[in-house]
């Protein structure tokens, strides 16, 4: 048997938060690969999720016994409040003696609070990745990441993002095709087209303000591979550099070259995963050379366009824009 998972649990949990990852490894089981588990909550007794779901019999973090991996849960009051005392407590005690630790959505913000991510990447639901920054300037967080591995430190993005943790968890103990099986059962994506994003850069970039920012940045959507430099885009707009700037700072916080960058990087993943080369992605996303495609893939994703393919090709077989399934 595959070593104890324990999932950390408490009032006004999120329950798919829960049973998602749960759910990866009790199908595990069902393959060969079983995992004991066991639900621990601050004080044992019952909990109540935030949709009223009752989760009866957990046991407190001293009657949990030897714990191989540990899954802390999130719910919406861990990034509004921060987590109690009591919590905190039990998530220590349980980590410290934890080979491996991982949290689902605003789960991280109890690891984040005991000081263990610390100079960690690290991802969280998208919603709350810019108060987990604010609150934890010492944590290095990845916004648009489904899940990080970081040492012993595993996170995930939010709710059903902890399928794809759980998945990943499997895939590290016993290969990608015991995690495919898994994922194949419950017809879900082994790893989700586009990679490890929880969404593109056209999605995650909020309606720019102004017609004239709108206009440049569905230009560049449209055809990232044309000419946006600076210069580029500000000949265009009919404004000087300065200003464009300005203008991205303001509408977007960000720089142009640092969301063109992007866009074009979301537009790679997609050309990789279309069995394109990595010197042809880099070319037809506009990022140019094979040495600026890797230096951008090692600043966003901490991976190689040559990794992140074979990784999405191993994961995937069969279908790499179809969920898994018969």
């Amino acid at each position: 048997m595959t070593g104890r998972v324990a999932f950390l649990v408490f009032d006004a949990v999120t329950l798919l938060d829960v049973s998602g990852p749960l759910e990866v490894f009790h199908q595990a089981g069902r393959f060969g690969d079983p995992y004991g588990t066991v639900l621990v909550s601050p004080h044992g007794g019952t909990v109540t999720a935030s949709n009223g779901v009752a989760l009866a019999g957990t046991v407190p973090p001293d009657a949990a016994g030897a714990v191989d991996t540990l899954v802390i849960a999130g719910a919406e009051h861990l990034a509004e409040e921060g987590p109690d005392e009591a919590l905190l407590g039990a998530a220590g005690a349980l980590a410290g003696r934890a080979r491996r630790v991982a949290s689902v959505c605003s789960g991280a913000f109890v690891l984040a609070a005991l000081g263990l991510l610390d100079g960690r990447r690290v991802t969280t639901h998208w919603r709350h990745a810019a108060t987990l920054a604010r609150r934890h300037p010492r944590v290095r967080v990845e916004p648009d990441a489904l899940h990080v591995r970081d040492g012993r430190f595993h996170t995930g993005a939010g709710i059903s993002a902890g399928i794809d943790l759980a998945l990943a968890l499997v895939e590290h103990d016993h290969g990608a095709g015991a995690a495919r099986e898994i994922a194949r059962e419950l017809v879900v994506f082994m790893q989700r087209p586009g990679g490890q994003s929880q969404f593109s850069t056209a999605l995650a970039t909020p309606p720019a303000r102004g017609d004239l920012l709108r206009t440049l940045t569905e230009a560049v959507l449209a055809d990232p591979a044309a000419d946006h430099s600076l210069p580029a885009m500000a000949a265009t707009a009919a404004v000087s550099t300065r200003h464009l700037t300005r203008l991205f700072r303001t509408g977007l916080d960000t720089t142009p070259a640092r969301w063109v960058e992007r866009v074009r990087l979301d537009r790679a993943q997609q050309l990789l995963l279309d069995g394109h080369s990595v010197t042809a992605a880099a070319r037809h996303s506009g990022l140019g050379s094979d040495e600026t495609l890797r230096r951008a893939f090692a600043r966003h994703l901490d991976t190689t366009p040559t990794d992140y393919r074979r990784r999405f090709a191993t994961t995937a077989a069969g279908g790499a824009q179809a969920p898994a399934g018969p």
